[in-house]
């Protein structure tokens, strides 16, 4: 199975806004949340007409997010394009 070899970037982090930084900016709207493990923006999903937390990972190349929505407990990791088990 694959592994994730950017977990040693996982740092203690505040989410950055209550919902998605940049639309709450602009005026847009989101469907979900998620949360940059690396510096705390949080940011919309690829659902959301913006999709904010790839354009963030796509300008600074912070590897990994985690849902923010509430009860959902995954991560994702860009580059490896691999779905994390709960707990990171």
């Amino acid at each position: 199975m694959p592994e994730c070899s950017h977990l040693d970037q996982v740092k203690p982090v505040t989410p950055s806004a209550e919902g998605c930084e940049d639309c709450l900016k602009i005026g847009g709207q989101w469907v979900h949340l998620r949360l940059c493990l690396s510096c705390g923006h949080m940011g919309c999903c690829d659902s959301s007409p913006n999709k904010h937390a790839t354009a963030h990972y796509e300008a600074t190349q912070h590897p990994l997010i985690r849902s923010a929505e509430p009860g959902e407990q995954w991560a994702w990791c860009y580059p490896d394009e691999l779905m994390l088990p709960e707990g990171v």
